[in-house]
């Protein structure tokens, strides 16, 4: 019903979104329920799409990457787009290659160890490990530590006021980018010139989200606790039986996590809204608003709404959301 010649307008002309009648150069293009106009491009990871008359023409990238984030009291995001949450006082791997039974080698595996940061038994990551052969890089306790060393593998560490920046490459393999903000968010970015299959919690990375619970047994797991406790890298330590909802067991925070994440849905982050679904977003706030108990309550808020501003400029939106007030920088 869109976009259809002589139906509403005259012939060789095309109704818009507006209702207004164009000619076919003019016709929107459609993403995620929002109209762009001729020549507006959106990008993904992989390809830059641009509007021509009313239909997307992609170009693949020279490079495709994809990044897996952990974020706040356990919140993942894979490789391939999947979401899950999971509390658990264990190291586990994030991320690793050499998962075939092919070719068991493994140039790089990257571990978050989580410790107990609330009453409700809710975990954040605290510490990650990077082992690239003999190179092992521990980021910990606001700061990292490099020991041995690998002539194979090119990295350069950057800081700035708010995060530790690794650029890692292993050459004909992989680049990376790995951001701490050295408290609980950890975000891992790789593009790679081979089809080496990658595993752990960060999912499979073959493009397709449905099969990201594969286990360290190389099966599909029927839920994510499944999965999860598949990929400690500690064998002795206690599975994880069930997630936390910190609202329930404190329900005096709710109400005040709410108010308090509630700027992700305001006007400050309007220029976002169409595109980066926030509701995910928000709804991890308000868990982990809720579970920081012990203290550390407004670190857990705005560790999370920081995730959303980092995903915001992903997509090239730049929000100023902090103030003196509010989540300031130290």
């Amino acid at each position: 019903t869109k976009c259809e010649s002589g139906c509403v307008c005259a012939d060789g002309l095309y109704e818009n979104l507006d209702g207004r009648c164009v000619p076919a150069e003019e016709c929107p293009c459609e993403y995620g329920g929002l109209a762009y106009g001729r020549g507006e491009q959106i990008q993904t990871e992989c390809e830059i799409c641009t509007c021509t008359k009313g239909k997307w023409k992609c170009v693949q990238k020279t490079r495709c990457s994809s990044t897996c984030n952990l974020y706040g009291e356990g919140h993942i995001t894979t490789f391939d787009g999947q979401r899950f949450v999971f509390d658990g006082n264990c190291e586990y791997i994030l991320a690793m290659d050499g998962c075939s039974v092919n070719r068991p080698i493994s140039s790089f595996k990257i571990v978050t160890e989580n410790v107990i940061c609330g009453k409700s038994g809710v975990t954040c990551s605290r510490s990650i490990s990077i082992y690239l052969g003999n190179l092992t890089i521990i980021l910990k306790d606001e700061t990292f530590a490099i020991s041995g060393e690998n002539p194979g593998v090119r990295y350069k560490v950057k800081k700035n006021a708010l995060h530790l920046m690794f650029d890692i490459i292993i050459p004909g393999k992989y680049n990376m980018t790995l951001i701490w903000n050295k408290h609980m968010n950890f975000f891992i970015k790789i593009s790679r010139e081979t089809q080496e299959t990658i595993c752990g919690l960060c999912g499979n990375y073959n493009g397709n989200m449905k099969d990201d619970f594969e286990t360290r047994s190389k099966y599909v797991a029927s839920n994510e606790l499944e999965f999860v406790n598949s990929w400690k890298e500690n064998p002795l330590c206690g599975d994880v039986y069930f997630v936390v909802d910190p609202c329930s067991k404190n329900p005096y925070r709710k109400a005040w996590a709410e108010k308090t994440c509630s700027i992700i849905n305001s006007h400050v982050f309007s220029a976002c809204h169409n595109k980066v679904n926030r509701m995910p977003y928000y709804e991890a706030c308000v868990r982990d608003s809720c579970g920081c108990d012990i203290g550390g309550d407004c670190q857990c808020m705005c560790e999370a709404i920081a995730v959303y501003a980092l995903a915001c400029l992903e997509k090239g939106v730049c929000i100023d959301w902090r103030t003196p007030d509010f989540c300031r920088e130290f």
